[in-house]
């Protein structure tokens, strides 16, 4: 099969320099494991984490790739639920499945817990004409959702879901700031936010304010400008004022990390929640201690999520209540222009790859 191959890392970003279409050897699926004709695939900021070497120095030589839809091509021998010819798609959390924190329900929190396609390998992940995983890191895709479409909510849609109604328990009413609007993740969670009745304000680049507010935010707002948040404070007055309740965030949605945590804080009403799944802008924030401790405020943190918080999102995208963002698609020999395009941030929802002939 051929996959896209990296043997060194790229500090400088030099992407294309590292990047190539290599051959390599076809998955031979474990007992335990099925093997998928990889239909689309969806880059994360992982993959560019990944070429960089950092955080994480990941195995050499590399395949990434989180996200993997396809069909299933063959099945190992203890394989029950899953046969030759299922749509299905990846869920990218593994996890040993026998820990404490595996049995109680939290394999997000496994001390064993690896990203697949991140941490993994050498030489598995999802950008890759043949894919192999585990049967409990794979889940059919309802009637309705195609393969794009299902490549595009893999890691996104169970992230934003385990951060509002895993973590925070988002509940109808609430007012919730959704920071990153236009993102994957973000995109998700406004249209989640929104299934549960929520009031959302959505921040997003200009450029991306109309589709945030097609996407069914009720307000939308530029996180570039330096007062932003003055325009959201503004708003939630609004709302008050319409609602008969405190003006102020009820649930702040953050994955932009150092250079708006503080001002979310502010925003937040007495025992409001951050929940926050990364740091695009950077990992160093500063935050005025006295808005956490005087308001009450939750600060939580959330990484992954369940296959069954990804089921259900997946659910709701077979009923058409939640849609998949997709900016673009790429053939595999783009795979370069395709990740410097996220590294630039001039995307909206998610940026897809796919094999010649898929």
């Amino acid at each position: 099969m051929k996959g896209i191959v990296y043997e060194e890392y790229a500090p400088d970003d030099d992407f294309k320099k590292i990047l190539k279409i290599k051959d390599v050897d076809d998955p031979k699926p474990k007992s335990n494991e099925i093997v998928l004709k990889l239909k689309s695939s969806a880059l994360n900021y992982n993959d560019l984490w990944g070429m960089r070497g950092v955080p994480i120095p990941v195995p050499l030589p590399h395949i990434s790739g989180s996200d993997a839809a396809g069909e299933v091509v063959a099945v190992g021998e203890d394989i029950q639920n899953f046969k030759v010819g299922d749509r299905v798609v990846s869920h990218s959390n593994l996890a040993c499945r026998t820990c404490a924190m595996c049995t109680s329900g939290r394999e997000f929190d496994c001390a064993k817990r690896l990203v697949w396609g991140f941490q993994t390998g050498p030489l598995w992940g999802a950008f890759a004409e043949l894919v192999h995983l585990p049967e409990t890191n794979v889940s059919k895709i309802p009637e309705g959702v195609s393969f794009d479409e299902a490549a595009a909510a893999s890691m996104t849609i169970l992230t934003s879901w385990h951060m509002l109604v895993g973590r925070a328990k988002i509940t109808p009413g609430q007012t919730v700031l959704i920071m990153g609007g236009g993102s994957g993740v973000g995109s998700f969670g406004v249209q989640i936010a929104k299934l549960y009745n929520c009031t959302v304000i959505a921040t997003a680049s200009k450029n991306k304010l109309q589709k945030c507010l097609d996407l069914g935010a009720d307000y939308a707002v530029d996180h570039r400008q330096e007062d932003w948040h003055k325009e959201v404070r503004k708003i939630t007055k609004e709302i008050a004022q319409k609602e008969g309740k405190s003006p102020g965030i009820d649930l702040t949605f953050d994955h932009i990390g150092q250079t708006h945590f503080n001002k979310q804080l502010t925003l937040l009403n007495y025992g409001g929640t951050l929940v926050s799944c990364g740091a695009t802008t950077g990992y160093d924030a500063k935050i005025d201690l006295r808005h956490v401790f005087f308001k009450g405020i939750n600060v939580l943190g959330s990484t992954q999520g369940t296959k069954a918080e990804m089921e259900a999102g997946l659910y709701w995208m077979g009923r058409g209540k939640i849609k998949a963002e997709i900016d673009s698609i790429h053939s595999f020999e783009q795979a370069a222009e395709a990740h410097t395009k996220m590294l630039k941030g001039d995307f909206f929802g998610k940026i897809l790859m796919k094999p010649e002939g898929a």
